[in-house]
């Protein structure tokens, strides 16, 4: 059951970051050339850029919003959905994609019960593909938060995700 206190609670702290936001956006003199960095001081505060926050964004930098929502789909750094507490990189560079980068990520669909570009229904785990990690020595590699896993087969993927649970 919601009470109103939690409402209330939930409320007072969305005008919390609202307002730390409108800080941020005002120590850059609400200027128009600053929304990239507004937008990443934004997902930090929120998690992700969620549509309310964009059109706060537009509003306070005086952009159309249809030139903030551009930038924030036009950078990979930028997520428009909720991530998880763990993003699963799986590198799909040349060297990974022939040793076996799809049985990967096949066998990281199955047992996360995601797609790719999903996150998991706990909120744990984000499944994401790469163009390169910078690690053909070891492929198929693929980067949990910043640990990077290499020459890992299908049989591997539950025992590695069982380290971050």
């Amino acid at each position: 059951m919601v009470t109103s206190e939690m409402v209330s609670s939930k409320f007072g702290i969305e005008q919390a970051l609202f307002n730390a936001l409108d800080d941020y956006i005002e120590s850059h003199d609400a200027a128009p050339d600053s929304l990239i960095e507004v937008l990443h001081r934004a997902q930090e505060m929120f998690g992700y850029l969620r549509n309310d926050v964009l059109t706060h964004v537009a509003k306070r930098l005086a952009l159309p919003a249809s030139r903030v929502y551009g930038v924030a789909t036009f950078y990979h750094l930028f997520h428009l959905k909720p991530r998880g507490k763990y993003e699963i990189l799986v590198c799909m560079g040349t060297a990974c994609y022939v040793r076996g980068a799809e049985g990967l990520i096949n066998a990281l669909e199955k047992q996360l019960d995601v797609k790719m570009g999903e996150t998991t229904s706990d909120g744990l785990y984000t499944l994401n593909a790469a163009r390169c990690i910078g690690a053909c020595g070891i492929a198929p590699a693929m980067r949990i938060a910043n640990d990077v896993h290499g020459k890992v087969e299908s049989k591997h993927v539950r025992r590695i995700l069982r380290n971050y649970q």
